[in-house]
């Protein structure tokens, strides 16, 4: 995920929409104070907003909260719960459930959840999944969706150059064959969801990209997302993570209803109002507590 946490953990860093710096708790054994509940993230803009999100509607029932922001890799992540350093992490059922059972092969939503909630190891626990999803997507231009390219099986054999990260020929290209019978004439290297594959399907470089359903870059520029109606790019709902024991049923209810609150397109503009509106995670997650009825 861009940030796909799973080529994440592959490269064992965390790369998206934006960057921070890495804080490794995996493995410390230092355990979060009696009563605190200490709620960590990944390294990039989306997933700290959530972590605040989480932390305020924790507080908001009268729990002790603090927040460690941009830890890192999902690796690091779960020993840091498991090694009771961490309490929540805000994830993505896909991936996570990739990272639990490398076997897996189910990509439907609901199908996802279930399979996410029996790998789930002991002593953790996945709460209620949001509507809000952050996966991946196939995008064109709006010139291109009026030509009739809707869904990703439109794009026929050969028609079109994609822009992607580097990881994707080798993640999806055998993929996108056997679902759709799709093929490009090209696949040009560009970066994780970022202005270089932005700016390549603008100048007409490529025709198409492939972005994240969270990227602002898709209304800002009236980008079309393709449907992807065989499930090609596995559900990405998200979903507290948390260790059973930190958090009490005031905290878990009260995380349900933020999940509730959420939908991909008010996670998308919060988003965008720390990585382009340059307001602060903070703020933009205090504004957001005040629209969900804790």
């Amino acid at each position: 995920m861009k940030r796909t946490l799973a080529v994440i953990v592959a490269a064992a860093t965390l790369v998206v929409s934006a960057c921070g710096s890495k804080e490794d708790l995996g493995g410390t054994g230092q355990e979060a104070a009696s009563g605190e509940v200490v709620v960590g993230s990944a390294d990039f803009t989306e997933n700290k907003i959530l972590a605040e999100i989480y932390a305020g509607a924790l507080k908001a029932t009268g729990a002790t909260v603090s927040v460690k922001p941009g830890i890192g890799a999902r690796e690091l992540v779960v020993k840091a719960l498991q090694d009771k350093s961490l309490g929540v992490v805000p994830e993505y059922t896909g991936n996570l459930l990739n990272y639990f059972d490398k076997t897996n092969t189910t990509t439907e939503a609901e199908a996802v959840y279930a399979a996410l909630k029996s790998k789930t190891p002991a002593g953790l626990e996945v709460l209620k999944k949001s509507d809000a999803e952050d996966k991946d997507v196939l995008v064109v231009t709006k010139a291109t969706a009026d030509g009739g390219v809707k869904s990703i099986a439109d794009l026929g054999s050969g028609k079109y150059v994609l822009g992607a990260a580097g990881e994707w020929q080798q993640r999806w290209e055998a993929k996108i064959k056997d679902l759709y019978g799709v093929t490009f004439t090209e696949i040009k290297t560009t970066d994780a969801g970022g202005p270089i594959t932005v700016d390549a399907l603008k100048n007409g470089t490529v025709q198409v990209i492939n972005l994240y359903t969270t990227s602002a870059d898709i209304k800002a520029n009236g980008f079309v997302e393709l449907e992807d109606p065989k499930t090609m790019y596995p559900a990405q709902n998200i979903v507290p993570l948390l260790r059973s024991d930190a958090v009490d049923a005031k905290g878990k209810e009260a995380l349900d209803k933020v999940s509730a609150a959420l939908t991909t397109e008010n996670l998308a503009d919060l988003v965008k109002q720390v990585d382009v509106d340059k307001k602060t995670v903070a703020n933009v997650a205090a504004e957001f507590l005040k629209t969900v009825s804790l």
